[in-house]
């Protein structure tokens, strides 16, 4: 246990920046599952919007710094070929 003030406080903060970082996750993770469920089962213009929130997640995630850049391009890419496959098929 923390013994002096600011290290009981650097718990609490540290605590409230998890809870809002584990929001953020869930949050993108959610508009993602969204997008490939309105890919499987919508139209495509029901997917392109799902698209458009997924990507609005995904790089709010990304500029927070809970996932790396990189990472967040790669999302967008798989998800972007994703849809041009489909509408191709």
């Amino acid at each position: 246990m923390a013994h002096s003030k600011s290290a009981r406080k650097r718990i609490r903060q540290n605590v409230a920046a998890r809870a809002r970082n584990r929001w953020r996750l869930r949050t993108m993770r959610q508009a993602i599952k969204a997008y490939e469920d309105r890919l499987a089962h919508g139209t495509a213009d029901e997917a392109r919007d799902a698209l458009h929130t997924a990507q609005k997640a995904i790089d709010k995630t990304a500029q927070k710094g809970i996932i790396h850049r990189n990472q967040a391009a790669r999302r967008l890419s798989r998800l972007t070929r994703n849809l041009k496959v489909n509408e191709t098929a």
